[in-house]
């Protein structure tokens, strides 16, 4: 896997501000939503998002950069060291063997080191393995519409994960018996995933409600017109009522994100902004002088501004 700083095109010792609008300007550019089919661009969309999962916490940096985890944010085997510390969570033990789970099998180790019978006192003092900890970044509208991701790990590993509709960023997903082996016959411990939901080009999600910033034309402000609105459910038509301005706000009613307990859609919520065209032609010049010198327009009047 790549090293998150040159994936993200920034120095070791690059501030938090510096990585995070790096990150930002390679989101909004190789956003898959605005590169539909082209699986290149969307390959490179999943290593920035891992690099910023890496680089964007703190802690995690610190610990990617003293070698304590990898690119992919798994933990890396000490050096010169015989175990692997995984996350320690309920009655877990804080050790497994490093390479457990590829063919090798503690009580076979321990029995080599006493004898025969070292494997019957394991058997003895069975004990359930070790819970662990990763993180799994998801995209946006595979969290909003729920999806199945399958996570390979670093020790080669593989794990199904179900992420229902509605899962919220920094929500853990706890996968029963897909931790450390357990000892002397003990169950497998849990593995837990801690879901980082990427940012998305357009879309906001607040609470289960989600907000969209809709640029309309200044023929459809004025007259009003019925646009496809993209939603986290597909495309929906909307009207857009004469005389709207930017800054109004459209709601649309069950277009949200999913409560998780209550599995009721939250809303929709579209802001207008009138975006004039790019280059303004003399049609358009010639009318608003002529307009201008019959009607009192002053905005900022009204706003108490002058």
């Amino acid at each position: 896997m790549k090293n998150p700083y040159d994936v993200l095109g920034v120095k070791k010792d690059a501030s938090a501000g510096e990585i995070k609008r790096a990150y930002r300007q390679l989101a909004k550019k190789l956003h898959p939503d605005l590169n539909p089919g082209d699986d290149k661009i969307e390959q490179k969309f999943k290593e920035v998002s891992q690099a910023n999962t890496i680089l964007g916490d703190q802690k995690k940096r610190n610990r990617f950069d003293s070698g304590e985890i990898d690119a992919g944010g798994q933990e890396t085997q000490r050096a010169g060291g015989f175990y692997r510390e995984y996350a320690q969570r309920g009655g877990g033990s804080k050790y497994r063997a490093a390479g457990q789970g590829a063919g090798i099998n503690i009580e076979d180790i321990i029995s080599d080191l006493f004898g025969s019978g070292g494997r019957k006192e394991t058997r003895s003092m069975a004990r359930k393995g070790a819970d662990v900890s990763y993180t799994a970044p998801i995209d946006f509208l595979d969290a909003a519409a729920g999806t199945k991701k399958r996570l390979r790990l670093s020790d080669g590993k593989v794990l199904d994960l179900s992420i229902p509709a509605g899962t919220a960023d920094r929500q853990t997903l706890r996968m029963k018996g897909q931790g450390g082996a357990g000892l002397g016959g003990a169950p497998a411990g849990d593995a837990y995933v801690e879901v980082h939901i990427q940012p998305h080009a357009f879309f906001v999600r607040k609470d289960n409600n989600v907000h969209i910033e809709l640029p309309v034309t200044l023929q459809e402000a004025i007259q009003g017109a019925a646009l496809h609105v993209p939603t986290v459910h597909g495309k929906v038509s909307m009207k857009i009522p004469p005389g709207s301005n930017t800054g109004s706000s459209l709601r649309l009613k069950g277009k949200g994100i999913q409560d998780l307990k209550t599995k009721v859609k939250g809303d929709q919520y579209v802001k207008l902004k009138v975006v004039l065209p790019d280059k303004i032609d003399e049609d358009l010049k010639s009318f608003m002088e002529t307009w201008a010198k019959t009607h009192d327009y002053d905005p900022r009047s009204k706003a108490g501004m002058t």
